[in-house]
């Protein structure tokens, strides 16, 4: 991968993209679309959440779910100048969630890329306890854990998210995955998002056609949930679509970035 691979729709004017990690990885599983992203001169965060990627602290540390996305947060409020254009995969969508509802201003759109998609008319969390069932596979859980943890095991993480990502992709999770936990039982203790605030940002969803954990069926259903500004399609991509489908889903971004910011 080059520069020279980048879309044509990732040349146009500079916009500032916040890409947000899913559970129990970190900002390193961007490395690829950030790439793309900044060689066509774009201006590019993907920071590690709390107790995740590179960040030091354990998940201890992180207690809360406004805890874990701390490191989101304050990337949003570090920058007064302009506005982000806010990028959540998987779980990584309700800390995007979470930034639009509490700096509405800070944020010029929020994409989700098979990505929960929490709505405004119920708790914040149906969108994670209505995910159709999933064999877990050797993912390791302890409830009892402060707060509850999850670790998606090897299997799960090859058979199920990365089952068309590259060899190489798949062997440097297994370097890198960290426990990590869905924060339901905190964030049921929230009240439903706004629709002035969260559901008042431009919102557009990612669809990853093969996506074998969070299936297309499913994520047709939460965007029929909330108004959503578009809905793209990667024929191709997994669950690991920034992985899988990198030079497909950087156009998309940097189209998206330069439609809303």
């Amino acid at each position: 991968m080059s520069p020279s691979s980048v879309p044509a729709a990732a040349t146009a004017t500079s916009k500032r993209i916040i890409l947000v990690h899913g559970t129990g990885h970190g900002g390193w599983c961007w490395y690829k679309v950030a790439t793309l992203l900044r060689a066509a001169g774009h201006r590019v965060d993907a920071p590690d959440l709390m107790a995740s990627g590179a960040d030091a602290r354990t998940l201890r540390d992180a207690p809360t779910f406004e805890d874990y996305s701390r490191p989101l947060l304050d990337a949003l409020r570090g920058h007064d100048d302009d506005r982000a254009v806010l990028v959540g995969h998987s779980f990584g969508g309700m800390s995007v969630a979470l930034a639009a509802e509490e700096l509405p201003e800070k944020v010029a759109a929020a994409v989700f890329v098979t990505a929960f998609m929490p709505d405004c008319a119920g708790p914040r969390t149906r969108a994670i306890e209505d995910l159709p069932p999933l064999d877990w596979m050797d993912s390791v859980t302890d409830d009892g854990h402060a707060p509850p943890s999850v670790f998606l095991g090897p299997e799960f993480l090859r058979r199920q998210l990365y089952q068309l990502s590259p060899e190489e992709d798949y062997t440097l999770s297994q370097t890198l995955a960290r426990v990590s936990s869905y924060y339901v039982a905190d964030q049921q203790q929230r009240p439903p998002f706004s629709a002035d605030r969260y559901g008042a940002v431009a919102k557009v969803y990612v669809v990853a056609k093969q996506d074998l954990a969070m299936i297309e069926e499913y994520q047709r259903k939460m965007i029929a949930s909330i108004p959503v500004a578009e809905v793209r399609e990667m024929e191709h991509a997994d669950h690991m679509a920034m992985l899988s489908a990198p030079e497909e889903l950087a156009g998309h971004l940097a189209d998206i970035a330069n439609t809303y910011a």
